[in-house]
């Protein structure tokens, strides 16, 4: 059988564009790293994420070495936690789920890209080489707030990152001849061990001390500060670990409103009695 020529240039052409089909779609799906998200993934109910361990405190975990889990939450028209800090260089799983409506999670300029859907929990696992700031966005319409609904994910140079936080202890009033403790708890999530210094800063005064915290554990540190020396007024302290504080306010003597209330419960005690007499 003959074949025309330009047949055969139909016929070469067409092999051409099926070979060159499928290997596009061999390197979109292999290549750039493009999975499906599967259903292996519990179902999680919106109205039981804050009761689920994983979600109830959305957060950025270390389980083991250069390994990293990431649990966000997603809700409108906000990303939790913000912004997500993770360490350049480690293998970083992303677990994402949404409180309300459909949004998705889209990290801007990479690959990272999935849609959330309230009731499943979507799962990436990436990995950041280059330390820097990217945009996190919802591609799903979801309501009035959709272009607003943004997000940051920050990826740190692997010997700057941390996962470390503090809770602090003190009281809101103190008599002015007594002493009283503040007790700040530095919690290490690393595997690693923390060594740095816990600030106090109060009126004048700065008091500082070194700790060790072990990995994954936690220390208390307590200042004891002499309410004579700050004096009788309201004295605003600061706890510092790292790039972590807080913040409140103590008063030294009796608080004005305490005793406004004060002054006003003698006053009604009084008109009680005089009530009492001209009856």
């Amino acid at each position: 059988m003959k074949i025309h020529t330009y047949e055969r240039f139909w016929l070469a052409g067409s092999m051409v564009l099926i070979v060159a089909f499928i290997v596009t779609i061999t390197y979109g799906t292999v290549g750039l790293g493009i999975t499906m998200i599967g259903d292996e993934e519990e179902a999680l109910p919106p109205g039981e994420i804050d009761e689920d361990d994983r979600f109830e405190d959305p957060r950025v975990e270390q389980v083991g070495e250069n390994e990293y889990e990431a649990y966000v939450v997603a809700q409108t028209f906000l990303f939790r936690p913000e912004p997500i800090e993770i360490p350049a260089g480690n293998e970083v799983t992303f677990y994402v789920t949404a409180r309300d409506v459909i949004h998705s999670f889209t990290v801007v300029g990479t690959n990272t890209n999935t849609m959330v859907i309230p009731g499943e929990v979507s799962t990436m696992t990436v990995e950041f080489e280059e330390p820097g700031e990217y945009g996190v966005i919802c591609n799903e319409y979801c309501g009035s707030g959709h272009h607003d609904m943004e997000g940051q994910l920050i990826v740190h140079p692997e010997d700057e990152f941390d996962l470390t936080s503090i809770e602090v202890e003190a009281p809101e009033q103190v008599d002015p001849d007594e002493e009283f403790e503040i007790d700040a708890t530095v919690e290490n999530g690393l595997f690693e061990d923390l060594e740095t210094t816990v600030a106090l800063e109060i009126g004048d005064e700065t008091l500082e001390e070194d700790v060790t915290v072990p990995g994954e554990s936690a220390e208390t540190v307590t200042f004891t500060v002499d309410a004579a020396d700050l004096g009788e007024d309201d004295h605003d302290w600061t706890v510092t670990v790292d790039d972590e504080t807080e913040s409140d306010t103590v008063t030294v003597g009796v608080d004005e409103d305490d005793e406004e209330d004060e002054g006003d419960e003698a006053e009604a005690g009084d008109g009680d009695d005089d009530g009492g007499a001209d009856e």
